[in-house]
């Protein structure tokens, strides 16, 4: 798979993404229902990533996976856990959990579900407008679960796309204060810029 890899910053230590999710986008016009309608161009990884959230095409999860660690393991080779970001939006498979448990096994690491939990619903994060207001409606919803043993911890957290950086600044704030978290690593499938 061809990849652009990009660093991605923000108030973690590192973080990386593989490629653009969308490299182009042409409007088309509506459907007959009114709904606007566009020819998409994704990056091998963005149409994979696509496939999986929205096509339930669960054979992406190792391909993105196995490209994630392929491409980006070296980076991140002081982190001896990893942790999925908290899901969104629910569903009976959470497509980042099932990348970072694969990342975690090819990197031969554990991969931590419930060390950062999402502990309050909230609203879809593309319906609040202003960042910092992203950043604080998230703080307050994730919550540590204290299920670390003595040490200090090197994490990468996964997320499958990365557009303005809210949700995981707002997880690293909370991972920070977290006193058995060293360095917080990122790593995300797509970024949208």
């Amino acid at each position: 798979m061809e990849v652009n890899i990009q660093r991605i910053c923000g108030n973690w230590d590192l973080g990386y993404s593989l490629d653009k999710h969308v490299l182009q986008s042409i409007y088309l016009g509506e459907n007959q229902w009114g709904h606007a309608e566009f020819d998409t161009t994704r990056s091998e990884v963005g149409e994979a990533l696509f496939l999986l959230k929205y096509r339930s095409d669960f054979t992406q999860i190792s391909v993105i996976a196995d490209q994630m660690t392929e491409s980006l393991s070296q980076y991140f080779s002081t982190a001896c856990l990893v942790i999925p970001m908290p899901a969104s939006k629910q569903r009976a498979r959470q497509p980042v959990r099932e990348i970072a448990l694969k990342i975690a096994e090819n990197m031969k690491i554990p991969c931590l579900e419930n060390l950062l939990i999402k502990n309050v619903s909230t609203p879809q994060m593309k319906d609040i407008n202003s960042r910092d207001d992203k950043v604080d409606t998230l703080v307050k919803a994730f919550a540590i679960n204290d299920v670390l043993g003595n040490g200090y911890y090197d994490i990468l957290i996964v997320d499958d796309l990365y557009d303005t950086g809210s949700s995981l600044e707002a997880a690293t704030k909370v991972l920070n204060e977290y006193s058995k978290i060293r360095n917080i690593y990122v790593a995300t499938v797509t970024r949208k810029r």
